[in-house]
């Protein structure tokens, strides 16, 4: 018989629906088996029992908890470190736009820590290259360091740390023509941080690029005339990331990405400001401001959140009006798709033991992950 520390009690979300009964986790840290009968996803907030969801997955962390990916040291383990705490089981390291010596630190520091997952730490699956590969005229928070992409370079730094995602700009000099081999070499890549037309954004989702970088924000608009990338993403898009604080999209355009982009899934792009007090913090070479729920650059431009993946939950069920069973599926089970992962963000047997338990508020009680319990305080 499993020891009590291997079973989890309460309405567990499958991939065919809500059940109330049990899970069980192996000595390895995956899902033994899930049995029970099931019940309604309308019907299961009206208990106290247990909320038993997939571990949410976060393509796109820059910090938390003071400390900021492009530090290198151990600010990656701080930042996964913190993000467990909020349900956060699996993460992107993602770096920011930045010199060549700093992107070397960065990874260098990364490496081990993807090799190897710390205790109490979410698993850091590797890196999001957010830049340098961007547009000049569309930086956002981003350093003013982007340049043409480099398969010279981006071979090196994954030879440091593995990367999973490249964010690219396609109208970059070189970039549209690097998409397909990047993809065949296994990069996923995004589009993003761009000024490209509809029909560059369509031309590179032909090229095997499979995503857009925080829809909305950072890319050319649409408009009835001029789509632009936000069109193309709309009209053709099966994967793209959206930051649902409330504060860098409207829910209103994220109702719209809703009905138009099937597996529309959600990041914190959270950084070091993310768990602490306001205050002045880093984002790669730029000082950022932490106040009134955001982070802002001195111009007011925003800079990254402060957002976690348990608020992101709460903020689709309780405002954005979505059942549970789908919001889960957009902190959790499209981000797993995304990045070609069939054993994460979902509860079946054999995937991993990535977990956490909600209480009929959605406030974590207890975050698993590969099967080992989180400390949450």
């Amino acid at each position: 018989m499993p020891t009590p520390s291997n079973t989890l009690h309460g309405h567990i979300l499958t991939p065919t629906g809500f059940v109330h009964g049990t899970l069980t986790l192996d000595a390895q840290g995956r899902i033994a088996g899930i049995t029970g009968t099931p019940v309604a996803t309308a019907a299961v907030r009206d208990s106290g029992v247990p909320i038993v969801l997939p571990g949410f997955i976060d393509l796109h962390v820059h910090g938390g908890a003071g400390h900021d990916i492009m530090e290198g040291g151990d600010a990656a383990l701080h930042v996964a470190t913190l993000h467990a705490r909020h349900g956060t089981t699996s993460l992107l390291a993602t770096t920011m736009t930045a010199p060549q010596a700093d992107l070397d630190a960065a990874f260098a520091a990364m490496g081990p820590l993807c090799a190897q997952r710390a205790p109490n730490a979410a698993r850091v699956l590797g890196v999001h290259l957010e830049g340098p590969y961007i547009s000049e005229a569309r930086l956002g928070a981003q350093p003013p360091f982007a340049r043409p992409a480099s398969l010279g370079e981006i071979h090196r730094l994954h030879a440091m740390a593995p990367i999973r995602l490249i964010t690219l700009a396609p109208e970059v000099g070189g970039n549209h023509d690097l998409i397909a081999q990047l993809v065949a070499e296994g990069f996923k890549v995004q589009l993003g941080h761009t000024t490209g037309s509809y029909e560059q954004g369509v031309a590179a989702l032909r090229c095997g690029a499979t995503g857009f970088t925080h829809l909305f924000n950072a890319m050319s608009a649409l408009h009835h005339r001029e789509p632009g990338m936000v069109g193309a993403a709309l009209a053709h898009a099966e994967f793209a990331e959206v930051i649902p604080d409330l504060l860098h999209v409207h829910p209103g355009a994220i109702h719209t990405a809703l009905r138009a982009i099937p597996k529309l899934y959600c990041v914190t792009d959270s950084t070091s400001a993310a768990g602490m007090p306001d205050g002045d913090y880093k984002l790669g070479r730029h000082t950022v401001t932490k106040c009134m729920g955001g982070v802002r650059l001195a111009d007011g431009t925003l800079a990254g959140s402060v957002l976690s993946m348990d608020q992101a939950l709460r903020n689709l069920v309780d405002t954005l009006g979505l059942d549970l069973a789908d919001a889960s599926k957009r902190v959790s089970t499209y981000a797993a798709d995304h990045l070609g992962l069939p054993d994460r963000g979902r509860l079946q047997a054999g995937a991993w033991g990535d977990v956490v338990v909600l209480d009929r508020d959605l406030a974590l009680q207890a975050v698993r992950v590969e099967g080992q319990e989180v400390l949450l305080n």
